[in-house]
């Protein structure tokens, strides 16, 4: 989030952040330093002591989805807002991923069976993983105004940078996948997978010559 110094020609400019996990905290805080205009709090973002109507701009990225009430969620953001402030709202992956182009088959037998794993773990139905989906809707509900989105296309081919290759063999491969994906996979697709995302096997996709990957990222910004 951005106080109203943000500006070119504001060299007071605050940025506060804020992380309920304490890894993803201690990964901003090595990458601010001691800025003085950039604090970082390990909080609960509905319960951290902020004043309302105190930023200019709140940006929020793959995490309404995750609250009980997104519509509450976006209010109690938007009364953070001063008239006029904008909330941005990112979402990846809105149109499916493709990490295995040469195996459709594969690739969608493992994202069904993460939203499998995600329904279990978090005691969910199919229908309260729409709100990944909606949040245009979700935004007109919480009484924003002037709402618009755009979505890009995130395309690598091999061979890859060292920062995208670890992006998708720590985020994806082993802690979006990894062993908990192995009761939703038949055996042989499961033991597919796992070699296919094991740096020591020589299957390893990443450094596949054809490896070709496909994200999409969506940001849709409203105003109060």
């Amino acid at each position: 989030m951005r106080s109203r110094e943000i500006d070119a020609n504001h060299p007071s400019a605050r940025v506060i952040g804020i992380d309920l996990a304490a890894a993803h905290v201690a990964a901003a805080r090595t990458r601010t330093g001691t800025s003085p205009t950039i604090t970082v709090h390990h909080a609960d973002l509905f319960h951290a002591s902020m004043e309302p109507a105190s930023f200019d701009l709140v940006w929020s990225v793959n995490t309404i989805n995750h609250l009980a009430d997104p519509v509450d969620g976006v209010r109690h953001l938007a009364k953070l807002l001063r008239r006029g402030g904008r909330l941005a709202l990112g979402q990846s992956s809105l149109l499916p991923d493709m990490y295995f182009a040469w195996d459709a088959r594969l690739e969608r037998v493992t994202n069904e069976a993460v939203r499998k794993y995600y329904r279990d773990r978090y005691c969910l139905e199919e229908r309260d993983l729409t709100s990944v989906r909606a949040i245009v809707g979700i935004l007109q509900r919480a009484d924003l105004r002037d709402i618009t989105a755009r979505t890009i296309v995130i395309e690598r081919l091999a061979a890859m940078d060292t920062a995208t290759e670890s992006y998708l063999r720590d985020a994806i491969f082993r802690d979006t996948w990894g062993s908990r994906l192995r009761p939703y996979l038949a055996d042989d697709d499961y033991a597919e997978l796992a070699q296919l995302c094991d740096p020591r096997h020589p299957r390893y996709a990443l450094r596949r010559p054809d490896f070709h990957f496909l994200q999409s990222f969506t940001l849709v910004v409203a105003e109060v």
